[in-house]
């Protein structure tokens, strides 16, 4: 049976290993996004083992985690449930992966002890672990279906990654390291997948982003172009103005030590 026009399915993978930096703060806002506007976000989750069935999810969501955890997740991934997120975006899905789920999202990660870790393959990059971490507030002049605006967020990863020659960067950065502290650009998107370092959580300061994911998912759900109806987001618009202030104002740092 398919569902509503009126509900988003999501699909969470890996809540229980990839679940750090209080990442699920993302999927409580679009949660409410959908409800202060009369739909409904109805949440699955597919932790390893279990599988991704094709067409049934709307939007997926992969957040971060430590390196070991991030090895359990690509050993899962690369038995087949890697080959059916890649079939769900192509077929219009949308997906969110944040910090380690980015790094996985791409064609590899090389962790801090040299290990090779598989990635999906869906978004052209690909991710080595530096020497020291990249930390703080970020602001981005991000791109999304034409239109740009600033996006801020906070980073924390020791992972140096790399776009292909091809790739579109999510957004120029503004102010922080972004991918890897050289080329300027931060995460990368494809179809309707966004990649990105972008935590803290990442939606709740920059609802452009989430009713991006929204509307995105939406059409996915009616074959339909989707335009939500604007919310107040004054509040949100404050938060994001605080944390745009703190990365205008340089508290980023280099931590030469542990790695995640």
């Amino acid at each position: 049976m398919s569902a509503p026009d009126d509900e988003v399915r999501l699909c969470h993978l890996y809540p229980r290993e990839l679940n750090i930096y209080a990442d699920r703060g993302n999927i409580a806002v679009l949660r409410m996004r959908l409800a202060w506007r009369g739909m409904r976000l109805l949440v699955e989750e597919a932790g390893v083992g279990d599988p991704v069935a094709p067409g049934r999810h709307d939007l997926y969501y992969l957040g971060g985690g430590q390196d070991r955890d991030q090895a359990i997740v690509a050993e899962d991934m690369a038995r087949g449930k890697g080959r059916a997120i890649v079939s769900a975006v192509e077929d219009g899905a949308a997906l969110l992966a944040v910090c380690g789920g980015y790094q996985l999202a791409g064609h590899r990660y090389v962790g801090v002890d040299g290990v090779v870790m598989p990635g999906i393959g869906l978004l052209d990059a690909e991710t080595t672990a530096g020497d020291d971490r990249l930390i703080g507030d970020v602001l981005v002049e991000a791109t999304l279906d034409g239109v740009s605006r600033e996006v801020a967020g906070f980073e924390n990863h020791a992972g140096r990654t790399h776009l292909g020659a091809g790739a579109t960067a999510f957004g120029r950065v503004l102010a922080g390291f972004g991918n890897d502290g050289r080329s300027g650009t931060e995460g990368v998107t494809y179809r309707r997948a966004i990649g990105t370092y972008l935590h803290g959580p990442l939606l709740p300061r920059n609802p452009w982003v989430a009713d991006t994911l929204l509307a995105w998912a939406l059409a996915h759900r009616t074959g339909e172009r989707v335009t939500l109806p604007p919310l107040d987001d004054a509040l949100e618009d404050a938060a994001r103005a605080v944390a745009a202030g703190r990365a205008r104002g340089g508290r980023q740092e280099r931590l030469i030590g542990r790695r995640a």
